[in-house]
């Protein structure tokens, strides 16, 4: 029922998210009428992309899904409170909750381990693993990380929909091999840039390479979660060097 609840003048609400478990507030976000209905009918979060102008499952590229334990309607009726079982970290960083910024001076930049709170109960009766030390990252590359993921869901909505005209359709159209054979030519033109352009023109090439990566990744399945996992396990451990 969405009768009580006062959507503002561009139908939306907004909605915080809450650990059911722990109470810990993991992320700040909207739902317009149709993703609270999915949220209803579903018992997981939907919610509204404002920047991709489209319904948002949470936690559908990374796996990191959130069950609806319970659902709020504030005294004025115009936000929501939404109590999950998170299945994994809310925030694309990899961070427990979105909220891991403190803001007041003295207080501390980040959330440490001994801010952690235990270790919660899969659904399955295991004991879910600790999340890693929360720190900082410059903003920059936040932004970097936000329009990959939005470019990434792009990219996926344009596979399922085939809209007529649209580069990445006929990309997906023509199939794996003009994928593998675009990607090639962007590398190799990547590599030209690097040592002949400048550098916003490096730039321009490299964004033309990580475009092509993502259509690829959609094409294979690959998720941006799967490569961050693997970037994460590599971090801070010495590869063998070149024999060559």
């Amino acid at each position: 029922m969405t009768e009580a609840i006062r959507f503002d003048a561009n139908g939306l609400v907004p909605v915080v998210i809450q650990d059911a478990t722990t109470n810990e507030v993991l992320t700040l976000a909207y739902m317009n009428a149709a993703s609270y209905q999915l949220t209803c009918e579903t018992g997981e979060v939907w919610l509204w992309s404002r920047s991709r102008q489209s319904l948002w499952h949470k936690g559908a590229t990374s796996g990191h899904t959130q069950r609806v334990v319970d659902i709020r309607l504030d005294c004025d009726g115009d936000a929501l409170v939404v109590k999950v079982e998170p299945r994994g970290p809310a925030c694309h960083t990899g961070a427990t909750s979105c909220f891991f910024q403190s803001m007041l001076p003295g207080s501390g930049a980040a959330a440490t381990t001994d801010e952690v709170p235990p270790a919660a109960q899969a659904p399955d009766g295991t004991t879910a693993i600790a999340p890693p030390e929360v720190k900082l990252v410059p903003h920059s590359a936040l932004e970097l990380g936000i329009l990959l993921d939005e470019l990434y869901s792009l990219i996926r909505e344009r596979q399922a929909k085939r809209p007529e005209g649209a580069y990445t359709t006929y990309l997906f159209t023509a199939g794996l091999d003009k994928i593998l054979k675009k990607v090639g030519e962007e590398a190799a033109e990547t590599i030209i840039a690097a040592k002949n352009e400048p550098r916003m023109e490096l730039a321009a090439e490299m964004a033309d390479l990580l475009y092509h990566l993502l259509v690829l990744m959609v094409a294979r399945d690959v998720t941006p979660h799967d490569v961050a996992e693997i970037l994460r396990s590599r971090a801070g451990k010495r590869r063998p060097l070149p024999t060559e």
